[in-house]
């Protein structure tokens, strides 16, 4: 691969998946992409790179698919979903006691480990029995998200992070693979999305999971989508980060929700300078008690 052709698939990469290489990947892309080059009949790098800059549309989501990372497992670090079950859903239940109905979206959803691993405590909480909570599961991979409907997975996907009595609760096993339970599955709706574009069509969520996916953009393409997560989440509402993520020198609109280390509310001060409407002020103030 030359450089040029390095250049290349990084400014393609960044503009289609926001995806941010440094000049030091080239190795991955090698990895990645000489068996994608191979699989469709190609040599080698250069004859891919050739393919594309002619328009090839299918062949860059292919490249696009090929260099995302997928990596994710059942209630992946566990901790935010302590924080989902102690905190954030006691306060959601007793904010929306009168509308009984919760909406949590998991954006970078990957494969379905995390829709549903939030499906499961959502299952499990007894103050939402007889609520409507819509889950909505978004991912750039088209692939993948056919896998999280099917909700099939292999012995070694659910021994990652799945409580073994959550495995025989919910999970029918058919040979060597294990199936999710069908109302588990119908918990969550999958949409394919790019988050470096405009997604206000998802409408407001309560709960937002935007877990370790921003680690991958430069700082503006990540103030910009936090600026967007930010118009989408109720004013009381909760953002999810990964452990290696953080607002802290990116962006004022959220701020850290107390004693939870990875969630952040709507910041009070930015809807204020933003000239948010009084009521929706008031949620900010009441929240942040």
């Amino acid at each position: 691969m030359t450089p040029l052709d390095y250049e290349f698939l990084r400014k393609l990469l960044k503009e289609r998946s926001g995806l941010d290489l440094s000049a030091d990947k080239q190795y991955l892309v090698e990895s990645r992409l000489v068996p994608l080059a191979r699989r469709t009949g190609l040599p080698g790098i250069p004859e891919l790179v050739a393919r594309l800059r002619g328009g090839a549309d299918r062949l860059t989501s292919e490249v696009v698919e090929a260099m995302t990372t997928n990596e994710t497992f059942f209630f992946r670090d566990k901790i935010p979903f302590d924080h989902l079950k102690e905190a954030v859903l006691p306060a959601l239940v007793q904010a929306r006691a009168s509308r009984r109905a919760l909406r949590i979206w998991c954006a970078a959803s990957s494969t379905g480990q995390e829709p549903y691993s939030i499906a499961m405590c959502v299952k499990e909480f007894a103050g939402l029995t007889g609520w409507r909570v819509e889950i909505v599961a978004t991912d750039l991979s088209q692939e993948v998200l056919e896998k999280s409907k099917a909700g099939i997975y292999s012995q070694f996907e659910v021994q990652r992070g799945l409580p073994i009595q959550m495995l025989v609760e919910y999970f029918k096993q058919t040979g060597e693979l294990w199936q999710l339970n069908a109302d588990i599955r119908g918990m969550v709706q999958h949409y394919q999305l790019n988050l470096l574009q405009d997604f206000s069509h998802l409408g407001t969520f309560d709960v937002i999971f935007c877990r370790n996916v921003l680690i991958y953009f430069d700082h503006d393409t990540k103030t910009g989508i936090f600026d967007r997560l930010a118009r989408m989440l109720e004013p009381d509402g909760v953002l999810a980060l990964g452990a290696a993520e953080s607002v802290v020198g990116i962006t004022d609109a959220f701020k850290p929700y107390p004693e939870r280390r990875g969630l952040y509310r709507p910041n009070a001060a930015r809807a204020v300078r933003a000239g948010a409407a009084p009521a929706a002020l008031k949620l900010v103030a009441a929240a942040a008690r």
